[in-house]
């Protein structure tokens, strides 16, 4: 079955890049992190004030893109049903992911608890579809946030050449928060543009969708992103948002396309203005591997990915 898969590369080994300087919202103490080197990519210590997991390995936004990845090569039957069933595998009970979020109710009882969770951090959105996979609900995804997790979720399925239709249903295995839908389905036609070869996908989709009353308040949103697109990226993002949540999210990773010229700058871009930068380069690496191709994602950064290989063998 034809794939694109060469842009959920480009979105792993973003995530992987930028991991180490994850959720480090102190942008002067971000730039101390990383003063004096030429790469900041791959920091062999980590610099995440939540939780430090191995150099190579991904966050939990791009964590539940591999699950995907995993349930498609196994088939493409009943994707659904076997895709909850490795979410509760990989992130549910028993879990390194579940182990800590257990850690993490215990540490809330401390007061002024500031400590590292040794090991991988679950995220609202999959923390509540575990316990509607459980409760057997038709769409069981959280409701509490507006994060990027069904973005990520639905990347490879996406790829595979599914139904926008067929992409929202899997969005919602993870988030039935409308905000987060109407933005990840944003994010799947400005992707689509790109492999399509449109030569500026995201004044393609403003164009395309500019009549469409339910992405009104996206284009919104990308007409505000452009009006400070000259103000440096650190400045925009503080402004724009820099925390894991729609728009915010979104528009800092906008932004930083719009004044990026290749995958490699882009990418230390979003890594140098800091916050939820893992959530960006999701989308930001599979933009720019969709526009560019394989050869944009630089093979030195491919080769220090602990998931790029079994993707480069599907591609």
């Amino acid at each position: 079955m034809r794939n694109n898969l060469h842009v959920f590369l480009g979105a792993t080994v973003a995530d992987a890049a930028a991991r180490p300087l994850h959720w480090v919202y102190d942008q002067k103490k971000l730039s101390k992190y990383i003063k004096g080197k030429k790469d900041f990519t791959f920091l062999k210590k980590n610099k995440s004030p939540f939780y430090n997991i191995k150099t190579g390995k991904v966050s939990g936004y791009n964590d539940v893109g591999q699950v995907m990845f995993k349930t498609l090569l196994e088939s493409h039957k009943n994707i659904e049903k076997r895709f909850k069933k490795n979410v509760l595998k990989n992130f549910g009970p028993g879990s390194n992911y579940w182990k800590n979020l257990e850690l993490r109710k215990k540490y809330k009882k401390i007061k002024n608890w500031r400590s590292l969770v040794p090991g991988p951090w679950i995220h609202q959105n999959i923390i509540e579809t575990i316990k509607n996979i459980r409760l057997k609900k038709k769409f069981t995804g959280g409701v509490k946030v507006n994060e990027s997790d069904g973005y990520c979720a639905a990347l490879p399925f996406f790829l595979y050449g599914y139904s926008f239709k067929d992409i929202e249903n899997i969005i919602k295995t993870i988030t039935v928060s409308k905000i987060s839908i109407k933005f990840a389905l944003s994010k799947f036609y400005i992707l689509d543009l790109a492999l399509k070869g449109a030569k500026n996908p995201i004044n393609e989709f403003v164009k395309n969708f500019k009549k469409n009353s339910y992405f009104k308040s996206v284009i919104t949103e990308i007409d505000k992103v452009k009006k400070i697109k000259n103000i440096q990226h650190l400045k925009a993002v503080k402004k724009l948002g820099m925390a894991c949540s729609y728009p915010g999210t979104f528009n800092s990773s906008i932004h930083s396309i719009l004044n990026s010229k290749n995958y490699k700058s882009a990418i230390s871009k979003t890594i140098k203005a800091g916050g939820c930068n893992c959530s960006r380069v999701n989308f930001i690496g599979a933009y720019f591997a969709a526009l560019d191709g394989l050869k944009t994602i630089p093979k030195s950064w491919i080769k220090k990915t602990d998931s790029a290989n079994e993707i480069l063998k599907q591609s």
